[in-house]
C-alpha cells in the first residue's frame, strides 16, 4: 500500500488518505478515553425495493462473528475492558464505533477492522437475526410517533429511497440470503466509501500506523460505487392519516428542504432552534405553556446530501389536533412575515454555540461530528467552521430561509389517530 497523504488543520485534527483510498480522521484531545469509528457510505437510499433494509441487516450481522472472534468474544473484548460499542444505520450511512479507556486503542482498531473486513455472516445467526429485525420493525409499528414520522418521510419523498424505512420490510427481508449481504458488502464496504475516525488521548502517528496495518488487506476500489438513489423526489403528498389503537393523536408536520451543502443550512438551523428547540422556543411556549394543548412539542432540521426536511412533532388530544396545527401554522407564518428580533437571534445563536461546545466535551460527540461531516461534505469540517457559520446568520437570513422552506407545495402533515 502506498504511504498515506496527511493534511494538518489548525483545530488539531488531521486527515490522512491511505494508498487504497481509505480516509482517516485523527482528533487528539484531552480525555481519559478513545473513540474509534468506521463510517460507511451505505444507507437506505442506496438500496432498491428488492434490497430494502439490507444496510441495516448488514449492521446487525457484523456483530455476529469473524473467523477470529465469536459474537461473545467481540462483546467481551469491548465491554470486558469497561468500554461500550454500538452501530447505527441511517438513510445515507452506517456507523460502527467503540468507546474505551485510552490504553486500548490497538484493541479497538483491531476489533472494528476485523468485523468490517472478515464478518462471516453464518447461516444460523443470519436467520436468527432476521427474526430479531422483523420484531424490531413491529416494535416501531407499535410506536405512534415512529409511525407518524415514517409516513411523513414517505410523503415528503414519495419517489425516492429517502422515503423508505431504514429497516426495510418483511416483504424485502424474508427472501434475503447470506449471499445477498456478502454481495452488497463487496460493492459498498470499500476503501473509497469509508471513513475511519479516532478521537481522544492517543499518539496520531501510532494511531495511523495501526489503521494502515489493520486495513492493509483492503484493496483500492475499481470502478464507481453503486448508484446513490434517485435524485427526483416526486411531488409532496399534502396529508396522510393512519388509524391505530392509541389514546392521542400524533402529529408530524413537515416541509421538504434543501441539502446539507446549501449555504442556507446555518440559517435554517438557527430558525429551527428559534421555533422548536428547548422550552424557551416559540412553539413550546405557544402550544404548551400558553395554551396547554400538548405535553411536549419540538422541531428539528435534518439534512441529507441533496435534500432535507423540517419537522414539527407533537402528541395531543384528538379534540385539540386542529387547534394545535393552527397554532403551529400561525407561528411558521409569523417567522416568515416578521422574522426574529435582534435579541432573540443573539440568544438563539448563543444557545446553539454553547450546546455545540458542551457536546464536544465528549469524545463520542466529536467522533460523530467528524465522521458525519466527512461523509456529507467530502472534506474535513472543523468545529470552528461550524460555529462561524452559526454566528454569521442575520435577521434577514432567517426571514429569507423561512420563506424558502415554508411553501405550500413542500408541506405535508402526517396524523396517527385513535381508531
Amino acid at each position: 500500500m502506498k504511504s498515506a497523504r496527511i493534511q494538518q488543520f489548525t483545530s488539531g485534527a488531521s486527515l490522512a488518505t491511505l494508498g487504497n483510498g481509505l480516509r482517516v480522521v485523527l482528533v487528539p484531545c484531552e480525555a481519559e478515553s478513545i473513540a474509534v469509528g468506521l463510517f460507511v457510505e451505505s444507507g437506505s437510499r442506496h438500496e432498491t425495493e428488492k434490497t430494502a433494509g439490507i444496510s441495516h441487516f448488514i449492521e446487525h450481522m457484523l456483530f455476529k462473528g469473524t473467523p477470529k472472534r465469536s459474537p461473545l468474544d467481540i462483546t467481551r473484548a469491548i465491554e470486558g475492558r469497561g468500554g461500550n460499542f454500538n452501530a447505527m444505520t441511517g438513510e445515507e450511512s452506517t456507523c460502527y464505533f467503540a468507546h474505551m479507556p485510552d490504553d486500548y486503542l490497538p484493541e479497538a482498531v483491531d476489533i472494528l477492522s476485523d468485523m468490517y473486513l472478515r464478518a462471516t455472516i453464518p447461516d444460523d445467526e443470519f436467520e436468527r437475526e432476521k427474526q430479531i429485525i422483523l420484531e424490531e420493525i413491529k416494535m416501531y409499528e407499535d410506536e405512534p410517533d415512529s409511525v407518524a414520522m415514517e409516513n411523513l418521510q414517505r410523503a415528503l419523498f414519495p419517489e425516492s429511497r429517502l422515503g423508505a424505512p431504514v429497516a426495510g420490510s418483511a416483504k424485502s427481508l424474508v427472501p434475503m440470503k447470506p449471499t445477498d449481504l456478502r454481495r452488497y458488502m463487496k460493492s459498498h464496504y470499500r476503501a473509497d466509501n469509508t471513513v475511519a475516525v479516532i478521537v481522544g488521548r492517543f499518539d496520531p502517528g501510532r494511531a495511523l500506523r495501526l489503521v494502515e496495518k489493520a486495513f492493509s488487506s483492503l484493496k483500492a476500489a475499481r470502478g464507481r460505487c453503486a448508484a446513490e438513489g434517485k435524485a427526483s423526489f416526486g411531488r409532496v403528498v399534502p396529508s396522510v392519516t393512519k388509524e391505530k389503537d392509541v389514546q392521542q393523536t400524533q402529529i408530524a408536520l413537515g416541509y421538504r428542504t434543501f441539502g446539507v451543502g446549501d449555504p442556507r443550512k446555518y440559517s435554517a438551523t438557527v430558525m429551527d432552534a428559534v421555533l422548536g428547540r428547548g422550552m424557551s422556543s416559540r412553539l413550546f411556549q405557544e402550544v404548551r405553556e400558553k395554551r396547554g394543548l400538548s405535553y411536549d412539542i419540538s422541531s428539528r432540521m435534518q439534512f441529507f446530501r441533496d435534500a432535507g426536511m423540517f419537522v414539527v412533532a407533537a402528541g395531543v388530544d384528538s379534540s385539540k389536533a386542529e387547534k394545535t396545527l393552527s397554532v403551529v401554522d400561525r407561528e411558521l407564518a409569523k417567522i416568515c412575515e416578521r422574522g426574529v428580533s435582534a435579541a432573540e437571534l443573539e440568544r438563539t445563536k448563543e444557545f446553539l454555540v454553547g450546546n455545540f461546545r458542551l457536546s464536544h466535551e465528549k469524545v463520542t460527540s466529536k467522533l460523530f461530528f467528524y465522521g458525519a461531516t466527512m461523509l456529507s461534505y467530502g472534506r474535513l469540517v472543523t468545529p470552528a467552521e461550524q460555529v462561524a457559520g452559526i454566528k454569521a446568520v442575520t435577521k434577514e437570513d432567517i426571514k429569507s430561509v423561512a420563506r424558502a422552506i415554508f411553501r405550500k407545495s413542500a408541506r405535508c402533515v402526517s396524523f396517527v389517530v385513535p381508531k
